[in-house]
């Protein structure tokens, strides 16, 4: 597949290839209507011969070339399933379409400072764990590792302590970057500002900007209450501080925290009863 990619790359080859899709030709016909000289066409010639995309016969003193269509149906298809992959139902390419178009209009709306302030996202889950292990994942660096990020990423530092006052450090990397060879994804720093063990916490977190600087401050609040089945919580997500810079993770929040939730309920339904433990290539502190 490789070889045919290749060899399909160049235009002069493609040429050639569209004028044998229509009949077989000799290597004198194909140079003149490519407009090539003959000695190339017939390089080009060979190169897609060995690609296996065309084949030759002699026929007294002309070599004729034909098209083989097996491998371009061959390529079509491994295109469309692609494609397929790429355009399924739910998956990561409507996601990053989707938050191309919120991208777009919260830089239009960031034009000066405090732009989103006052700023609010609400987000309800019935979990299938009770609230003593919820505020476990919701407080116990190790555990909250296992699902504090959106799709795609992974923490790659956390400090948690889970008390009024306690720090916060967040940062996480692409989930496919497990030497840390590539940029930060992203980085926040907050404090704790309550903790009401199995009922309600409370925090600010504030994401930085490549300089250092806060791009606005989140307040999240945690309520859990005890159902039949498990815990219902509901976590509501408000914006202070907000600065012109702060549009690009402004517009990521409904997006990405709905799916950090999705992997709590996740890491719930699927808790080991074992001691958790940290992560490879993630520092947790607590």
């Amino acid at each position: 597949m490789d070889e045919l990619l290749t060899a399909l790359a160049d235009p002069a080859r493609w040429r050639l290839v569209s004028l044998l899709a229509e009949r077989p030709r000799p290597v004198g016909v194909l140079a003149r209507l490519a407009e090539a000289r003959q000695p190339q066409t017939t390089k080009h010639l060979q190169t897609l011969e060995r690609a296996g995309v065309v084949t030759s016969q002699r026929t007294g003193q002309r070599r004729v070339y034909a098209l083989r269509s097996a491998p371009l149906r061959d390529l079509a298809a491994a295109l469309c399933r692609l494609a397929d992959i790429a355009e399924r139902a739910g998956g990561p390419q409507v996601t990053y379409d989707r938050y191309g178009h919120s991208l777009d209009a919260e830089r239009l709306a960031a034009e000066a400072s405090g732009w989103a302030d006052g700023r609010s996202f609400s987000f309800h889950r019935s979990l299938a764990g009770y609230p003593e292990l919820i505020w476990r994942h919701l407080t116990e660096p190790a555990l909250l590792s296992r699902w504090w990020t959106p799709d795609d990423l992974r923490v790659s530092e956390l400090v948690f302590e889970a008390r009024p006052g306690g720090r916060i450090v967040l940062e996480y990397r692409d989930v496919d970057d497990t030497d840390g060879s590539d940029l930060v994804a992203g980085r926040g720093e907050g404090v704790v500002e309550d903790a009401l063990p199995g009922e309600r916490l409370a925090y600010r977190l504030s994401p930085q900007l490549p300089d250092g600087g806060a791009a606005f401050t989140s307040h999240v609040d945690f309520d859990l209450r005890p159902t039949a089945t498990g815990t219902d919580l509901d976590v509501r997500y408000r914006i202070t501080g907000s600065t012109v810079d702060s549009a690009d993770f402004v517009a990521g929040i409904e997006i990405g925290f709905a799916q950090s939730l999705a992997h709590l309920a996740t890491a719930v339904q699927s808790e080991n009863p074992e001691e958790p433990q940290e992560s490879e290539g993630m520092e947790v502190r607590p």
